[in-house]
């Protein structure tokens, strides 16, 4: 097992041309284009439904096309299944890991393809293969022996890689590779890029994180509704412009328009010195009909905000007020009771029961905090209002695409009817057109004059969608922005620029 080396910059390593693929006789990839280089980060970008995930499963074996062409190295290749795919240096890394959590790092790496001496595995070959892969990479602090259960989730990131190129990959695709991730373990998967791009590896990386595709890639490729609309060097778009691209206006458009003070209500939520172990002297208000974003670093206390007031981590000192009147949350059910909402970071872990249907997820909270349900029409209204596409109330959670999850979310708190709505990186994972769809939903709550706190990492989307900003530095509030500030300005401020030498 080894890495592959560098192939010439000047050929591409895979060549597709005129790609096209048909399920049921409607066409989902018209004549699709696509070159990627040793070496290089080809980014391919697009909403829901534009057709990347099946051109990845055409480069993967898992579907022929119907027509157009796939080169490996200059040769034309027909590939009948995912097997011979990976016989030709092509491996993929999936959104969702598919480790076994109880087997250890090299047991997984191996898997299906374990070393045998006198009839029996070869652990001890199958350990220094594996260290041996680990070390080309950089990632000596993982050792082989340990089970996979036993990794942080960045570094089980780390074995599903090297588990791909453990089959001397020319070729990997990464496919949303740190949906997964908390921000600061994306540290670690823009360093293995780099040390994957050192190695000669031409990656496809398929990510909505516009940010993330502007620092690692090279050149990217927009796909939209199956067809190719560009495919450019990275330096040669802005923000803007790719956005442009992907939903046909530019980022700016995908926000609704703010709050006039005139429209705004009475304060919602207040914190009057409000603190725990995490937190220090928290001051804020939140009129109804507002949507107040909070920024900050991460590890700045912006979620230690959010879970405190929902009453996971309690505040211990200080006030918190709804509607002028002092309250004690003690506990989740407490929050939901006095009409706060909850909508957690990760959708996945906290968000959703995946196993369960689109009905029971909507009703999850509700059910447990009051002991009742609404009827079969109340919980059409709610889907209905936040435009969830499923088969239907009873399909499975798990099998909706990220856009629809997160909504599915926004309705099971609706259910509820909060009176105050604090959202954690409402958009995360999700395509462009699904961030506008959600962008319209909360600042619609806002005008029926519910009080939106909104905690994300992605600066636009703050700048956008905010009435006001306060950013976080060291477990305290360090300032506070009007509407449309600049990035530089909540930097500033977030990284204690501001706040003077003694404070920061």
């Amino acid at each position: 097992m080894s890495v592959a080396g560098l192939t010439s910059q000047g050929h591409p390593v895979v060549r597709m041309r005129g790609v096209r693929k048909q399920f049921l006789g409607v066409e989902v990839l018209h004549g699709v284009d696509l070159d990627l280089h040793a070496g290089e980060v080809h980014a391919l970008v697009g909403e829901n439904g534009a057709g990347k995930s099946t051109l990845m499963k055409v480069l993967a074996g898992a579907h022929r096309p119907d027509a157009g062409t796939v080169e490996i190295d200059g040769a034309e290749v027909t590939f009948g299944s995912p097997r011979e795919a990976q016989r030709a240096g092509i491996a993929i890394v999936h959104q969702e890991f598919t480790l076994l959590p109880d087997r250890t790092v090299a047991e997984n790496v191996c898997l299906g393809r374990e070393p045998v001496r006198r009839g029996q595995v070869d652990r001890a070959r199958m350990e220094a293969d594996t260290a041996a892969l680990l070390d080309r990479l950089g990632e000596r602090g993982i050792s082989p022996r340990v089970p996979v259960r036993r990794l942080p989730v960045a570094q089980q990131q780390v074995v599903e890689i090297v588990k791909a190129l453990s089959t001397d990959a020319k070729v990997l695709a990464m496919d949303e590779p740190t949906a997964a991730l908390a921000d600061h373990e994306v540290e670690l998967l823009y360093r293995l890029v780099g040390r994957l791009r050192e190695a000669g590896i031409a990656i496809l990386y398929v990510s909505h994180r516009l940010r993330e595709v502007f620092d690692l890639s090279q050149r990217i490729t927009v796909l939209k509704d199956g067809a190719l609309v560009t495919s450019v060097p990275t330096a040669e778009l802005t923000t803007d412009e790719l956005v442009r691209h992907m939903v046909g206006r530019p980022l700016a458009a995908l926000f609704p328009e703010r709050a006039r003070p005139e429209e705004l209500g009475p304060v919602r939520l207040a914190l009057r010195g409000a603190g725990n172990a995490r937190l220090r002297g928290i001051d804020l208000e939140v009129h109804a009909g507002e949507v107040v974003g909070l920024a900050g670093l991460q590890g700045a206390g912006r979620s230690a905000v959010a879970r405190a007031v929902c009453g996971v981590d309690p505040f211990t000192v200080g006030t918190l007020e709804l509607d002028g009147r002092s309250v004690r949350i003690r506990s989740p059910r407490a929050a939901v009771r006095h009409g706060i909402a909850h909508v957690t970071e990760d959708r996945k872990g906290t968000g959703l029961a995946l196993r369960q249907s689109v009905r029971d997820n909507v009703l999850l909270v509700r059910r447990a905090a009051f002991g009742r349900s609404r009827g079969a029409r109340d919980v059409r209204e709610l889907l209905r209002s936040v435009a969830v596409v499923a088969r239907g109330e009873d399909q499975e959670v798990r099998f909706l695409s990220g856009g629809n999850q997160q909504k599915v979310v926004l309705a099971k708190w609706l259910a509820v009817e909060p009176a105050v709505l604090v959202v954690d990186e409402p958009t995360r994972g999700i395509d462009v057109g699904a961030k506008e769809a959600v962008y319209e939903l909360l600042r619609g709550l806002a005008r029926e004059g519910v009080a939106v706190l909104m905690i994300s990492s992605d600066l636009p989307e703050l700048i956008g969608m905010s009435d006001r900003a306060l950013v976080m530095h060291d477990g305290r509030l360090a300032g506070e922005l009007p509407a449309g500030p600049t990035e530089e300005a909540v930097m500033r401020l977030a990284t204690g620029h501001e706040l003077g030498e003694e404070a920061a």
